[in-house]
């Protein structure tokens, strides 16, 4: 059920019949080296959703695009908010999620930069009482298995953005936005001009590695290989958001947590 398509009283009824259950995919808009399309990060996290949500019933959220993209700043198209800003929206968006009924909110994250951001989400969630739990959702939940079977479909081993698996996946979820022909051959390895550092993190460690905005051998894509990567997607997205949707112990153990919180001092 995506949110943008239902009346308020089937909204109503939605987040009832889902449990209080909503996903958002939080993604970016930044450049994806010259054959994907900027979007190509929350395009393919709302339709992972969508598709999803097909399966479980759950409330989708409207794509969502300003995710933390700060190393994408030199090229065209990126947006970028403040920082301070990018974390006041997107908690701000939770909370009016919360306000529409619902209190289990699964985030998927379309963006690999964003983690961070998430994560400190997560975290300072603890700072007061909420009404509603995040959920963050790792690439494939719970097994190894499929990471196994996800592996086995791809031919490259360097990964990570405009990549042999984003681009499949992006050709089978946008074919008409892809445009393979500028590859031109090319691939890419990691720079390693931060190796004397490692394995500390240093910033612009990522631009440091790929300056161009692009981490492997896209010219090694297809719809094919995207649609058994998508499908391993989905089936664990299907299967995290079952188990949110069952789920009886996050919400009590908040509260013990805010409660001890409130009893400190007294």
């Amino acid at each position: 059920m995506k949110w943008e398509e239902l009346t308020a009283p089937d909204f109503a009824q939605a987040v009832k019949s889902t449990g209080g259950a909503c996903i958002i995919a939080v993604g970016s808009l930044e450049k994806h080296f010259d054959h994907l399309p900027l979007g190509t990060d929350y395009m393919n996290g709302h339709t992972l959703c969508c598709l999803a949500a097909e399966q479980e019933p759950v409330v989708v959220f409207p794509p969502y695009y300003f995710g933390q993209t700060h190393e994408s700043r030199p090229f065209s198209g990126t947006v970028a908010l403040p920082a301070a800003m990018t974390l006041e929206v997107l908690m701000a968006v939770f909370d009016e999620i919360s306000r529409n009924g619902f209190d289990k909110i699964i985030v998927y994250n379309a963006h690999g930069g964003n983690w961070a951001l998430l994560n400190y989400i997560r975290q300072v969630q603890l700072a007061e009482r909420r009404s509603y739990a995040l959920y963050m959702h790792n690439h494939f939940h719970p097994t190894r298995q499929r990471l196994e079977e996800w592996q086995a479909v791809l031919e490259t081993d360097i990964h990570g953005h405009a990549c042999e698996c984003e681009t499949s996946i992006t050709m089978a979820n946008y074919p008409h936005l892809v445009k393979a022909e500028t590859l031109k051959g090319r691939k890419t390895q990691p720079l390693n001009r931060f190796a004397h550092l490692r394995p500390g993190d240093m910033v612009a460690d990522w631009y440091s590695d790929y300056p161009d905005h692009y981490a492997g051998d896209a010219t090694a894509a297809s719809a094919e290989k995207g649609q058994k990567l998508r499908q391993l997607q989905v089936d664990s997205l299907v299967e995290f958001v079952r188990a949110v949707k069952q789920d009886t112990a996050v919400h009590p153990i908040l509260k013990e947590f805010y409660d001890r919180c409130d009893e400190l001092g007294k």
